[in-house]
């Protein structure tokens, strides 16, 4: 890992902060798979899942029968941790869930509805990492809104993931993923139907693919690679280096910072996440490509640097936490690894990269609901706001406006 100081380390934050993903490479490509799914359908789609996800002579949906044998093959063990796993989801997404309400004051209420989607496509990454956890980050808390129809797709799933969408009670599942998945769920084929929202993350093809279907399905987000900033100027090296080696270890791309005030920490730190990685080909790939130690003046302008970067995970000193402004998860403590948060303690992992942390969070029992407004007048509430009504309404030169409710101020 690379150590940067004073003013070069300065300079260094903004290219941080500036990074993007890279799928514009892709977008050619991707473009042609999304036109060729959404005109030929099917075909085009088990075409592309022969192609690149193993599907062979599988049928593209799971069925219900392999699920329940997926279950019955995966140990016990395995299942009870995930059944302990999706009940801290659930309980979280559960108290995040917004209520409805309505507030009456003159004769006029006001409120909103609480509805969910009618339909989420959760797209479940299938390739170097198949990640069961995903399938639960994405489909309880769609569970948790109510949305009706759940449809799951990834490609060629392992029996634990399968043993997981069983336990959820997952009722549509579909052994397709990349670009190809995300057209189907956009636009729909012979035998998946379109879905209102898409969520999940996936590879870069994916991420392109949502982006360009974006205007026709709702999505939650363009995730990137994985991102990590541990601030710490005290801490145990090797348990810093930890966290850093943790979520390196997903991508050859994925951004790995440590930001102190310590010269001695950081170099401790460098050694002990050289010496963690040693072994694993993407961790050490990802160091040397994004890793990185930035030895700040203060404490302060370590959580300036910090809040620039916005990175999707971030560990902090307790006494640091009202000091972040721009994170998609915050970890506290030493005894707070990011892995707990990947899998078990209840909080979304599916998180903003790239930056976006600067303008939304994680995904969340709110990306599968909307709040509906609502609205209630009687007669005599709506003849105490005419004026304001009729006033605005004349000003924007709307007159069929303000004729609306005069109409009905003066009827008897």
């Amino acid at each position: 890992m690379r150590i940067v100081r004073g003013p070069e380390a300065a300079k260094y934050v903004p290219k941080l902060a500036e990074r993007r993903g890279g799928i514009a490479k892709d977008e050619p490509e991707v473009r042609r798979i999304v036109g060729d799914v959404r005109t030929r359908g099917d075909r085009a789609l088990r075409k592309y899942a022969k192609k690149w996800d193993g599907l062979g002579t599988k049928a593209m949906r799971v069925s219900a029968a392999e699920m329940r044998r997926a279950a019955k093959q995966t140990s016990g063990e395995l299942l009870e941790a995930a059944r302990q796993a999706a009940e801290n989801i659930r309980d979280f997404a559960e108290r995040q869930k917004p209520a409805g309400w309505m507030r009456t004051r003159s004769g006029v209420s006001v409120g909103q509805l609480i509805r969910p989607l009618d339909s989420v496509g959760c797209y479940v990454p299938g390739g170097r990492y198949p990640l069961l956890s995903t399938l639960m980050m994405t489909v309880i808390p769609a569970q948790v809104a109510g949305v009706a129809r759940i449809c799951v797709v990834s490609p060629n799933p392992r029996i634990d993931v399968l043993a997981v969408a069983q336990e959820l009670g997952v009722k549509e599942f579909w052994r397709v993923g990349g670009a190809q998945a995300i057209a189907a769920l956009a636009y729909g084929t012979e035998t998946i139907r379109r879905v209102d929202k898409i969520v999940g993350p996936g590879n870069s093809y994916v991420t392109a693919a949502k982006r360009l279907v974006a205007f026709d399905c709702a999505i939650d987000m363009l995730a990137g690679p994985t991102e990590v900033v541990v601030v710490s100027h005290d801490g145990n090296p090797v348990w810093v280096a930890s966290d850093l080696v943790a979520q390196a270890e997903h991508d050859p791309e994925a951004l790995a910072v440590m930001i102190t005030t310590s010269s001695e920490l950081a170099q401790k730190v460098a050694e002990a996440a050289q010496k963690l990685a040693e072994g694993n080909a993407v961790a050490m790939q990802s160091l040397k490509n994004n890793g990185c130690v930035l030895v700040a003046n203060s404490r302060k302008q370590a959580m300036e640097w910090a809040n620039e970067i916005a990175p999707e995970h971030i560990t902090v000193a307790e006494e640091d936490v009202d000091l972040v402004r721009n994170a998609g998860s915050v970890f506290v403590g030493d005894y707070s690894p990011q892995a707990a948060g990947d899998y078990a303690t209840g909080p979304n992992h599916v998180l903003p990269t790239g930056g976006a942390a600067r303008f939304r969070g994680g995904l969340t029992v709110f990306d599968f609901l909307k709040l509906v407004t609502v609205q209630r007048m009687s007669r005599n509430g709506l003849r105490r706001m005419a004026p304001v009504i009729e006033a605005l309404a004349e000003a924007e030169g709307l007159r069929a406006h303000a004729d609306s409710v005069r109409m009905r101020c003066q009827s008897a």
